[in-house]
């Protein structure tokens, strides 16, 4: 995950802090050579790291802080407030046209996930209520409408394409398409290059001119870096882009690109790709954000996503049968389905207050450990998902063939279970009411602890 490199330094610079007591201006900025080293080593723009330092520094050494009975923890604060400010203070979000259709136009580079990416917003907006369209306007990258067709699909959004056609036309068309069949908005999938050019940026203009979006939306790749932050720059002095979409913020980007782009464009990040899946998009955060790079958990995020993933139906069930003294592996089961729902266990974990990504190597987090586990329920009958005391080595052979499995992990797996069970027997018992309470909050943040792989 981006920003994991970072914050084992930030982590390891504010423990010096602590463990000095009483800090004197030195101490200060001794922590902050580090702090900078780490930030230009994230590849975060050296005028950025420059202007934010000074930011830092004349807070920290200020008597209120040097003199405050808790000094670390007071530059701790200072450097959270700045990274927020860096990324934007607050929640941006797209700007709904007053008279349908919204019109979003996505541009960008090509090979930044424009066309992927384009679909997960149009997906995102689609949950909220909306009734979006894609149009393909990307006539020059080979498969780009085909692509877009597939994912649209995969999302049940209509696409509008007019093959190999003008670009301009083609969304002049999409815009008038969706007004005739109650569509609100409109995602515009223009094409991109492999570096700037004038003929790219005329082309964009041509379409800007032709359909007057409501908002303009960079897609720009995190892995990047710097060459992210130089892309949004060009794009946003040709046509004044309104926000920017970070891609593949999953995979091993430093994290420069989150922390420089809204410094060097004035432009706000408005949403990140946090995975392949057509699910995996967040709307960005500038303080989550923050919180995540310091080591402080995101647990907004983490309760929203164990929200999606929740039913509330079966969490009504779930109550019912834990006030009998009745939670079965079918149970076990279905708020395994629900954890798989939220991401991964490593992203969870991360997004938990005080498990930065030093912990978190040390953590044995067994992705396919989720996945063993329902194979093995899944070969089980009914029966046996009601009743594992029926589960005799007979039983559990079959069991292993059928999910690939050894019994040894059937047993691990029915162990685990029986500790879950004997957990859940408190809330059967004397003041159940008050102990629901508390269950119920520990639902909301996606299953209950002893799952395997955690």
């Amino acid at each position: 995950m981006a920003f994991e490199g970072l914050t084992e330094k930030l982590s390891a610079a504010f423990k010096k802090l602590r463990g000095k007591g009483r800090l004197s201006e030195a101490d200060v900025k001794e922590a902050m050579r580090e702090i900078r080293l780490a930030l230009l080593e994230a590849d975060v723009s050296y005028k950025v790291v420059k202007e934010f330092i000074k930011s830092v520094t004349e807070r920290a050494v200020g008597a209120d802080v040097l003199e405050s009975l808790t000094p670390a923890q007071m530059i701790v604060k200072i450097v959270d407030e700045e990274l927020t400010r860096l990324m934007g203070s607050k929640n941006q979000k797209l700007t709904i046209a007053s008279r349908p259709p919204t019109v979003v136009m996505l541009v960008g580079l090509q090979g930044a996930g424009k066309t992927t990416n384009g679909a997960k917003l149009a997906g995102l907006y689609q949950k909220q209520g909306k009734n979006p369209l894609l149009a393909a306007c990307d006539i020059y990258r080979p498969a780009a409408i085909k692509q877009l067709q597939v994912v649209g699909e995969k999302l049940g959004i209509p696409v509008f394409q007019m093959g190999q056609t003008n670009p301009v036309e083609i969304a002049r068309a999409a815009v008038a398409h969706a007004e005739k069949h109650g569509n609100d908005m409109v995602f515009l999938d223009t094409a991109g290059r492999l570096h700037i050019d004038e003929a790219l940026m005329d082309e964009l203009k041509a379409v800007r001119e032709a359909v007057h979006p409501t908002d303009i939306l960079l897609v720009v790749d995190a892995m990047t870096g710097q060459d992210a932050v130089n892309a949004a720059s060009a794009f946003n002095e040709q046509l004044d882009i309104d926000g920017v979409m970070l891609s593949k913020l999953d995979g091993d980007a430093r994290g420069g690109a989150a922390l420089s782009v809204k410094a060097v464009t004035g432009k706000p990040i408005l949403f990140i790709g946090t995975g392949e899946k057509l699910d995996q998009i967040e709307p960005f955060h500038p303080k989550r954000m923050a919180s995540r790079i310091l080591g402080m958990g995101d647990v907004l995020t983490l309760i929203e996503k164990a929200e999606q993933a929740f039913d509330q139906k079966k969490a009504a069930e779930l109550e019912q049968k834990l006030r009998s003294n009745k939670f079965t592996l079918a149970d076990f089961y279905d708020q395994l389905v629900q954890l798989k729902g939220m991401g991964s266990l490593q992203d969870v974990l991360g997004m938990m207050p005080g498990v930065n990504a030093s912990a978190l190597n040390g953590a044995q987090v067994d992705e396919k450990a989720l996945v063993r586990t329902e194979a093995i329920i899944l070969s089980m009958t009914p029966y046996e998902r009601e009743n594992p005391a029926c589960l005799n080595h007979s039983r559990k052979r079959r069991i292993a063939a059928g999910s690939g499995t050894k019994v040894e992990e059937i047993n691990r797996l029915l162990k685990q279970f029986s500790a879950m069970q004997q957990m859940m027997r408190q809330f059967s018992g004397p003041g159940a009411s008050r102990k629901m309470k508390r269950m119920g909050k520990m639902g909301r943040m996606g299953g209950f602890p002893g799952f395997p792989g955690m």
